[in-house]
């Protein structure tokens, strides 16, 4: 099985154990050798916060420990996945997803996501 991304709703889903995420998809987040989360999706959940867009059922400080306790690694943005962001065509608008795209894409990971406008790009998207 590929490693895996979690898309921003999809980590807060799980970690939150949330019946928006689909049974079999919590199972294979449960079951993978490596899930990640990308430095974006921490990005975009503190914007969201701090705009009164989103509430956490934990304290925004207590998410580097849950990511430790739950298996999830921290994925940063390099250099190369910028180069794949700037060659992707406008399928989708949302830079925070944009970058997930190109993360998936230069690390050959699956991308935990329910955005079926995802689709349009060339990666695996897992939500079945």
């Amino acid at each position: 099985m590929s490693p895996l991304l979690l898309d921003t709703h999809g980590f807060i889903w799980f970690v939150e154990n949330d019946e928006n995420l689909p049974t079999v998809v919590k199972s294979r987040i449960e079951i993978a050798d490596t899930v990640y989360l990308s430095i974006v999706s921490l990005w975009e959940i503190a914007i969201k916060i701090s705009i009164g867009k989103l509430v956490l059922q934990q304290e925004y400080e207590s998410i580097e420990v849950g990511l430790d306790s739950a298996g999830i690694t921290l994925l940063p943005i390099s250099f190369p996945d910028t180069v794949h962001l700037l060659k992707l065509p406008f399928h989708h608008r949302d830079p925070f997803d944009r970058m997930l795209v190109a993360q998936a894409i230069t690390h050959s990971l699956s991308l935990v996501s329910r955005d079926a406008v995802l689709d349009a790009y060339p990666i695996e998207r897992l939500w079945k």
